[in-house]
């Protein structure tokens, strides 16, 4: 990311002086223009607000979508609507000096409106589990607290090494992912879950697919014959997508036993606790190797 010093200042509204600003490119190769010191933060995802509080800047949050409910302190900070519908004026009311966004809420939308008010937008686009780490480095490098935020990403890169080394022998397992059962959507070439599942010693029947989160039909589904389905179930989700698509109810991964629920948070959310879904999906893709 490239940081530099603006040239100039932006003047405060409530003073004769100017506040000092520098210029950031986000993830969306976007040009940002941001005070140097941020203490107003909005996020728009769940899993920025659980990247802010994980990187120690929660205490600047003051505000999040009613789906930001990790960790726990994150439910008392005001709520702003949910993470397609957020209520600009809320926001507006809020006076956050940053808005962060995730390209997955598809909320680019708004950012015209939020520059008319100044309020500097910053949005993420991790594509792979590296990538979320450097999103992570990023933020805490936009809030000040590099120093917790590299140490948090060396921990979960390290967690990620030991991962590898577990399933680097075993053969992969090919893996049906059920986004949901009805209608029945999936993970494709460009979600960052595909390439969570080949960490995890699996390979995605549906790798090939184009987009991120494709439609399947039940004929590609009966033909991919996975030998392993996970559902994300549980977490946030309740028990939404606990049944696995009537196509897939002859696959070998049925026959076999060999469906597997995780913890939705975890897998859905590209923060700090995807390891902790990378680790159970490995547990669960290849159990022999952590005895």
């Amino acid at each position: 990311m490239i940081l530099t010093l603006a040239c100039a200042g932006r003047r405060d509204q409530n003073s004769s002086f100017t506040t000092p600003t520098r210029e950031v490119v986000d993830e969306a190769g976007r040009h940002v223009v941001l005070p140097n010191k941020i203490d107003r933060i909005v996020s728009l995802a769940p899993n920025l607000t659980e990247i802010v509080y994980a990187v120690g800047a929660g205490d600047r949050l003051v505000g999040r979508t009613s789906y930001c409910d990790y960790p726990p302190q994150a439910k008392s900070v005001t709520e702003i609507g949910d993470t397609m519908h957020p209520s600009i004026e809320r926001i507006i009311t809020l006076k956050p000096q940053l808005v962060l966004v995730s390209t997955a809420s598809q909320l680019e939308s708004f950012t015209k409106q939020l520059d008319e008010q100044k309020i500097a937008v910053y949005v993420t686009n991790p594509k792979n589990l590296d990538e979320i780490f450097l999103s992570i480095e990023r933020l805490g490098e936009l809030f000040g607290t590099s120093e917790t935020a590299k140490k948090l990403a060396t921990e979960l890169r390290n967690r990620t090494q030991t991962v590898a080394a577990a399933v680097a022998s075993p053969k992969p397992v090919r893996v049906f992912y059920q986004v949901s059962d009805q209608p029945l959507y999936t993970i494709g070439r460009d979600a960052y879950l595909t390439d969570l599942i080949r960490r995890a010693g699996g390979v995605s029947v549906t790798a090939d697919v184009a987009t991120a989160f494709p439609r399947y039909s039940d004929e590609a589904a009966l033909a991919s014959r996975p030998d392993a389905i996970i559902l994300p179930s549980g977490g946030s989700m309740g028990n939404a997508n606990s049944t696995v698509a009537s196509a897939l109810k002859n696959s070998p991964a049925v026959l076999n036993n060999r469906v597997y629920q995780i913890n939705d948070d975890h897998l859905s959310r590209p923060g700090p606790r995807l390891v902790d879904g990378l680790e159970e999906l490995a547990r669960a893709l290849h159990p022999e190797a952590f005895k």
